[in-house]
């Protein structure tokens, strides 16, 4: 895919190619729609996604469709954007290219959106046992393995078998792992218990792990508090100051000699950490510990004028308050409109990079949900939590999706489930069959008095 001549013969145009088609980037490519260029947006999937909800996937609250949205769709209506589904293997900045395998593209203009990936702390052997959450793929995945646990224990015999299957470990209290224990919860607790018969789905263990001394320690510790407060009340456990050091499976290890402590859990939930994408190896930059690209004032790379790097492969600093730029939705967009726009002037004043303005991060404020009517939200220096906070919370995730279909399907089921406390996409893919220690007999399932519960 070497990059070929204007079929006219005439110099090409000015290339802008955009690696990721998250928050950031879609929101570069939109800021060039006027623009003189061509934008090739690379993205190894076919649609953007709408990450903060992609938790309610994974607790079938939601289905992938819901949140998500084709590439293509967004730019139906944008001539200069051409969409291409693959993955960057590797940047060539003394070429200025871009490797996919063995096809390469050239740039006049890079940026970088490919955002994070899991982070295990050098232990990647835990993955297969405790599944991130950054995918749809991911979502499924952890959707079939809750649901199958309670599939499971409705077989099982042995009580501690039993027990262990209705045992979830979420590892992590930032805003993905708070909101995932209170969603684990509810399904437990008020979704499922009457679609039963032998298990009290009820006495589920949800636990909580976090080695900070709070949860959501990213937010105001008044909110960490009524967070905390929150899910304690709901019947989730929440371990502070807990350390995993070791996974394996149905099984997690917690610290280490005499604090050493083992708890069998049939689901463990990574929520826990996060580094940049590997791609960003390949430009030869200073990286951070979490493997993101140490970016200049303009989100540019130093020595690299022409390459920017934006969202979570972003360790960016705001040029007013001299504070890192947090790693979420709006940070990303933000830099993005920001990046955008410094393209956008110097392909029509042709200003000299030097010349470029500083970013800055506009903090818009930060909220996390617990469960149904539970949430808490920092919002210009004021925390409030509850019923308000959990409604602004919905409508400002139902106005950031992207599509008008989205808004309203997204809308429709979470106005359902506040009725009838039902969740509409408990489907179990894949060809996978329950496995039990010793299964229940299943002459006697008549037997109403029989219950395991």
């Amino acid at each position: 895919m070497d990059t070929p001549p204007h079929p006219s013969g005439r110099p090409r145009r000015p290339r802008v190619v955009v690696v990721g088609a998250g928050f950031g980037g879609i929101r570069v490519a939109l800021a060039l729609d006027d623009a003189d260029c061509d934008v090739i947006l690379v993205d190894r999937t076919n649609h953007h996604l709408f990450q903060p909800l992609l938790y309610q996937i994974a607790t079938a609250a939601l289905s992938p469709a819901d949140i998500a949205t084709p590439i293509r769709t967004v730019f139906r209506h944008q001539k200069n954007v051409q969409v291409i589904l693959g993955e960057v293997t590797e940047v060539q900045p003394g070429r200025k290219r871009i490797l996919m395998g063995n096809d390469a593209v050239a740039y006049d203009w890079l940026v970088l959106a490919a955002g994070a990936t899991h982070a295990y702390f050098g232990n990647d052997q835990w993955e297969e046992h405790a599944p991130g959450l950054k995918t749809i793929d991911d979502a499924l995945e952890i959707r079939r393995r809750v649901l199958m646990a309670f599939e499971e224990a409705e077989l099982e015999a042995d009580p501690e078998a039993r027990r262990a299957k209705l045992t979830f470990v979420v590892v992590g209290a930032g805003p993905t792992g708070v909101e995932m224990a209170g969603a684990l919860r509810e399904i437990a607790a008020q979704t499922i218990p009457a679609d039963f018969r032998r298990v009290d789905t009820t006495t589920a263990r949800i636990i909580l792990m976090e080695g900070a001394d709070r949860v959501l320690p990213a937010m105001s510790p008044e909110s960490s508090e009524e967070a905390w407060a929150a899910l304690r009340r709901m019947g989730v456990e929440v371990r502070l100051n807990t350390f995993v050091t070791g996974i394996e499976e149905h099984l997690v290890k917690v610290g280490e000699g005499d604090d050493e402590e083992y708890v069998d859990a049939g689901n463990v939930i990574w929520a826990a950490g996060v580094e940049g994408s590997p791609v960003a190896r390949s430009l030869e930059a200073e990286l951070d510990s979490a493997g993101r690209v140490k970016v200049g004032p303009d989100c540019a790379v130093p020595g690299h004028p022409e390459i920017f790097v934006i969202g979570d492969l972003a360790a960016a600093t705001s040029a007013d308050s001299e504070e890192a730029v947090p790693g979420v939705a709006q940070g990303a967009m933000q830099m993005g409109e920001f990046v955008g726009g410094v393209i956008a002037r110097e392909l029509t004043t042709g200003i000299e990079p030097e010349l470029r303005p500083e970013f800055s991060y506009r903090d818009k404020g930060s909220l996390a949900t617990i469960g149904r009517a539970r949430a808490v939200a920092d919002i210009w220096g004021t925390s409030f939590h509850g019923f308000f906070a959990w409604l602004l919370w919905s409508l400002v995730h139902v106005l950031f999706l992207i599509g008008f279909r989205n808004k309203i399907l997204v809308m429709v089921h979470w106005a359902w489930q506040w009725l009838v406390q039902a969740r509409g996409a408990r489907l179990i893919t894949g060809r996978k069959l329950p496995r039990v220690k010793r299964p229940v007999d299943l002459g006697r399932l008549e037997d109403e008095g029989d219950a395991l519960a």
